[in-house]
This record gives C-alpha cells, structure tokens and sequence, in this order.
C-alpha cells in the first residue's frame, strides 16, 4: 500500500547540492580583488609576466618552449583571468553603488533634520525679537509716558 502524506504536514527538505556560501565574504573577496586590479603593482606584476612569457618562449631553447609563437596558451590565461574579472568588478561596483545609495539617504534624512532645527531655531529667534521689540516698545512708552509727566509738573 501506498504511503498517505497529510497535504498540512510540511515535507522534510531534501538535502541540496549546491554549495553554500556566504555573499558577504564573496563580496569582499571581490572588493579586494577590483581594488589590487586597480593598482599600479598589478600591471607592473602583469607586465612582467608576460615579458618574462614571450621572452622565455622566444629565446629559450627549442625543448623548453612551452607556448610557441603566437602564444594560444598565454591568450587563454589572459582571456580567463579577464573573465573571472569583469563580473568579480561589477560585484564590487554593485556593492559600492548599494553602499552610495545608503549613504545618500543617511545625507538625506540628516539634512532634513538639520533644516528642522534651522528653522525651529529662526522661528524661536523671531519670537525673542517679538518679545524683545514688545518689551521695549513698553519700556520706551513708561519712560516717555513718566517724562511728560514730570515735564507738565
């Protein structure tokens, strides 16, 4: 007989091949990658590698020559290591863009409190002039109000 499953019973998942891994290491991997691509050592590095390939290949003996003249094999390196670069660089520009855009509306949301403040601070500051204006407006009318007093006296 057949085994009868219950359609609220939850199936027990199954074991899944694919690897697991953590998108924050990859994308710090690939930040560390983009950054010492950028750099003046990784083409100096890769200069010298290739001089030092074509160099071998074309002026070492004829049994030690690896990659003969028009260098298949050092194309395909090249060619991989671009390959693996481009994505591992937009990885990193990703990254950075979503790291921007987090930025930008932190700038945001502080100026806007800081506009709040601004003009909470200019409307407090008109009141105290109100209230100073008033205040001495009063001052002025019992000064003058006592001096015409004492004049018609």
């Amino acid at each position: 007989m057949a085994t009868i499953s219950k359609l609220e019973t939850p199936r027990e998942s199954r074991r899944s091949l694919r690897p697991n891994y953590d998108p924050e290491v990859i994308g710090r991997i690939s930040e560390a990658f983009a950054r010492f691509i950028g750099t003046a050592r990784f083409l100096v590095y890769m200069t010298v590698f290739v001089a030092t390939w074509i160099i071998w290949n074309f002026f070492a003996p004829e049994n030690l020559r690896f990659d003969e003249y028009p260098y298949i094999f050092l194309t395909f390196m090249l060619s991989l290591q671009a390959s693996y670069a481009a994505p591992l660089i937009l990885l990193a520009q990703n990254r950075q863009a979503d790291r921007d855009r987090v930025t930008s509306q932190e700038d945001r949301d502080r100026d806007e409190r800081n506009l709040a403040v601004t003009e909470f601070m200019v409307r407090e500051i008109a009141a105290m002039r109100q209230d100073l204006l008033s205040d001495i407006k009063e001052m002025l009318d019992e000064k003058l109000g006592s001096d015409s007093k004492g004049n018609a006296e």
